[in-house]
């Protein structure tokens, strides 16, 4: 039985392009979280943080899907109900501690719950992008996967430098170039495999592209720089000058080829 009263509701955004072969992810765009779960017990003043959803990156996700013509596919819940990007074996797959706060609403949840949570939520998401990659190949367009996040400017007291991060972990097809590309533009520090690494075994990246030869990154961006609409919107469009540049250039043949093929 779902927890979700609302009929309409969905657990995951899509924008289709039928001509691009780009996939945006965005694995933490939503602070929704159903009524019934009484948002987990948290204060409001936690539930605007980052703890509960990636600040400002929705905005960039669904501008970017529209400048660049691409397909895009969004989470439509929070993450402290359920990572979906972690493993289901993952201890952090539901958090009952994030950021040094306390989740009241997670500390005591049975199987049962934890079932329910992976059955309303977290599958749906996957099977959706599963589904989409699918339907790109079955057109004999190689997927280009590029998963949107953002990090806070400080953590436990230490101040993050980096404006941009791009995070890879064995495939570099596109990150390298990615990177080339930013640091030779020379506007913003950029930061390489930080604060995170990209080598998560079981993340989203790691199920649907490392494991099925599809090239992909993972594009991470400080969240004082996206706050507002508008500043989702330039970082939006550099995204998108960055990436058409990219990928109209030639000798980038990763996108016609992958191993999996």
């Amino acid at each position: 039985m779902s927890h979700n009263k609302n009929l309409n509701y969905q657990p995951f955004k899509i924008i289709e392009c039928c001509d691009s072969r780009v996939l945006l992810l965005c694995d933490h765009a939503s602070s929704y979280i159903p009524d019934i779960y009484n948002n987990l017990n948290i204060s409001d003043e936690q539930l605007g943080r980052h703890i509960v959803y990636d600040i400002g990156v929705k905005g960039i996700t669904v501008n970017l899907a529209d400048l660049l013509k691409s397909n895009a596919i969004l989470s439509n819940f929070s993450r402290l109900l359920i990572d979906p990007n972690r493993a289901l074996n993952d201890p952090t797959l539901i958090m009952k501690i994030s950021d040094n706060y306390i989740i009241p609403g997670n500390l005591n949840i049975d199987n049962n719950e934890c079932l329910a949570r992976i059955n309303n939520f977290y599958k749906p998401y996957h099977e959706s992008i599963k589904k989409k990659i699918d339907e790109l190949l079955s057109k004999n367009l190689t997927p280009l996967i590029i998963s949107l996040h953002s990090f806070t400017p400080m953590f436990r007291g230490i101040e993050r430098p980096w404006h941009i991060s791009i995070l890879w972990d064995k495939d570099t097809r596109f990150s390298n170039p990615l990177i080339d590309l930013l640091e030779s533009e020379d506007k913003y520090v950029v930061g390489k495999n930080e604060p995170y690494s990209g080598s998560l075994k079981g993340d989203t990246l790691y199920k649907h592209a490392s494991l099925n030869g599809i090239p992909h990154v993972l594009i991470e961006i400080r969240q004082d720089l996206i706050i507002n609409d508008a500043d989702q919107y330039k970082w939006a469009s550099y995204l998108n000058k960055i990436i058409s540049r990219l990928l109209n250039l030639d000798s980038l043949n990763f996108i016609k080829k992958y191993a999996g093929q």
